[in-house]
């Protein structure tokens, strides 16, 4: 850590001869997690599957192996979570699949 230097007449024993030292007087600011939005596809009966498929990876940016088993478990349950993300990801996500004709509700996560 940098040491600083102030006031060279201020009396100090800390540093060269007449210079006193400084403490930082604040901790850095801490990083706080943003909370997270669950981004939820739902089963859809009207779109073929490849199509959700393809979506998800482009979207989600998901391996092809991962959004085949969250479209096949939106298929089989009714919905599948793709990703946790922060809130404005998670809107433009939402977004996206609805250009595309797809449910996909966001939620905190929990």
């Amino acid at each position: 850590m940098p040491t600083e230097y102030v006031n060279e007449t201020a009396e100090s024993t800390d540093g060269p001869a007449g210079a006193a030292l400084l403490e930082p007087e604040t901790a850095p600011p801490q990083r706080r997690q943003m909370p997270g939005w669950a981004v939820l596809l739902h089963n859809d009966d009207v779109n073929e599957f490849a199509f959700v498929t393809r979506s998800v990876v482009e979207f989600a940016r998901l391996p092809v192996s991962d959004a085949v088993a969250r479209t096949i478990e939106a298929h089989e349950s009714g919905v599948a979570l793709l990703v946790v993300t922060h809130r404005e990801k998670a809107e433009l996500l939402q977004e996206q699949f609805q250009t595309r004709g797809l449910t996909v509700t966001i939620e905190p996560a929990a």
